[in-house]
C-alpha cells in the first residue's frame, strides 16, 4: 500500500476513533471501551505521523556545486516532478486529514470537563437554616426550651431538612448565666439553649462527644475540643476556628426557631472563606 493511502486510513481510523470515544461518553460511559477508543484515536494519528515522516518528506541527501548558478533543463524537470499538481493535492488532503484527526482528538479529550458540573457558587456558604426555621429533632418534631434537659445536648435540624448534612447542629441548654460572650451572642440563646454547627471546623468530622461538666464539646478524630460557654471558642487541638454559632429564637408558640443561617461558613476552611462567597 502506497505511504499516502496508509496516512490517509490512519488518520480517518482516529478520526472515527475520537468519534466514538465522545458518542460513549455522552451515552453514559464505559471505562474499557473509552481506554480501546483512545488508544485506537491515538495510535492512529501516531502511526499516521509516523509513516508520513518516513515515507513521504524526502530523506535523500544531495550536494552540488555552487557553481554555475543557473539550471540546466534536467534539474528543471525534476523539480516539476517532484512539484507534479497531484502530489500537491495530495498532500492538501493529508493535512486536512490530519488537521481533523488532531482536532477531533482534542474535542474528545475535553468532553470529559463537562463531568466537573456547576461552580459551587455561594453553596459552600449557606445551609438550609433560614429565618423563622423551626428546630426539630431527627424524627422531625419540634422543640420548645421546656423540653430539653438542662446541660443536655441533642442534634436539631431545620423543619423540612432533616438529615441535611451541612445543617446539623448541636443544640445544647446550659445556664445562661454561665454564658461568657457577647452580649448579642447570649441573645441567640434563648432560655439558655445555644446551637453550633456539628461539623468540626477543622476536617469536617462530626463533633459527637459532649462534656457536660466542662461545658466541652469534642471532636473524637483528632480532639479538638470547643469551649461551649465561650462560642465555642478552641482550647485544644488543630481546629483554628470556632464553631459557627446558630441565632435562635422562640416564637409565638413558644417553639424554638432560627433567626437566620450560621454566622460564618461551616465546617473546615478553604482558601476564599473570608471572602464572603465572592
Amino acid at each position: 500500500m502506497k505511504p499516502e493511502r496508509v496516512v490517509a486510513v490512519a488518520f480517518a481510523v482516529s478520526i472515527m476513533a475520537s468519534m466514538g470515544l465522545v458518542g460513549v461518553y455522552v451515552s453514559g460511559g464505559q471505562a474499557q471501551a473509552e481506554g480501546a477508543l483512545l488508544g485506537t484515536a491515538l495510535g492512529g494519528l501516531g502511526v499516521g505521523l509516523a509513516v508520513w515522516s518516513v515515507g513521504l518528506l524526502p530523506s535523500r541527501t544531495r550536494s552540488e556545486e555552487r557553481e554555475p548558478l543557473s539550471s540546466d533543463d534536467a534539474l528543471v524537470d525534476r523539480a516539476e516532478d517532484d512539484l507534479h499538481p497531484s502530489d500537491i493535492t495530495r498532500r492538501k488532503a493529508l493535512v486536512r486529514l490530519m488537521a481533523g484527526a488532531g482536532g477531533t482528538l482534542a474535542g474528545a479529550l475535553a468532553i470529559p470537563a463537562l463531568s466537573l458540573g456547576p461552580r459551587p457558587g455561594q453553596d459552600l456558604f449557606t445551609t438550609p437554616w433560614t429565618a423563622g426555621a423551626r428546630l426539630v429533632d431527627p424524627e422531625g418534631a419540634p422543640l420548645r426550651p421546656g423540653d430539653l434537659v438542662l446541660d443536655s445536648v441533642t442534634t436539631v435540624y431545620p423543619e423540612g431538612h432533616v438529615g441535611s448534612p451541612d445543617a446539623q447542629t448541636l443544640l445544647i441548654k446550659v445556664d445562661v448565666q454561665d454564658l461568657e460572650m457577647p452580649e448579642d451572642r447570649i441573645a441567640w440563646a434563648p432560655d439558655g439553649c445555644i446551637g453550633y454547627s456539628k461539623i468540626c471546623t477543622h476536617a469536617g468530622c462530626p463533633v459527637g462527644l459532649y462534656r457536660a461538666k466542662a461545658h466541652e464539646l469534642l471532636c473524637p478524630c483528632h480532639q479538638s475540643t470547643f469551649d461551649v460557654l465561650r462560642g465555642c471558642s478552641v482550647t485544644f487541638g488543630p481546629a483554628d476556628r470556632p464553631l459557627p454559632q446558630l441565632p435562635i429564637s422562640v416564637d409565638e408558640e413558644g417553639f424554638l426557631i432560627a433567626l437566620g443561617d450560621f454566622t460564618e461558613p461551616v465546617g473546615p476552611g478553604f482558601w476564599n472563606m473570608t471572602g464572603g462567597g465572592g
